[in-house]
């Protein structure tokens, strides 16, 4: 058992500068995707933000109401 833990630890120790590097770039890897995805949904927060705050006022309508007010007129007419 221990001469399989001195065999592992050479083995590492042999690779120890090509192992760092795979760990560093992973991490670096992990950090650009997590910054992206922040950076997605910042912007999308952001383009909802401005797309409810542009909408076109709504808040008024016009309704035609002449052939309404003709037919009242032709039925007091009789």
């Amino acid at each position: 058992m221990s001469q399989e833990k001195v065999d592992r630890y050479k083995e590492q120790k042999a690779n120890r500068k090509e192992i760092m590097k795979k760990e560093k770039r992973q991490e670096t890897v992990r950090k650009t995707i997590a910054a992206v995805v922040c950076v997605i949904c910042i912007g999308w927060i952001g383009y909802s933000v401005w797309g409810i705050a542009n909408r076109p006022d709504t808040t008024g309508s016009e309704v035609n109401l002449d052939a309404y007010t003709d037919y009242l007129n032709d039925l007091a007419e009789e």
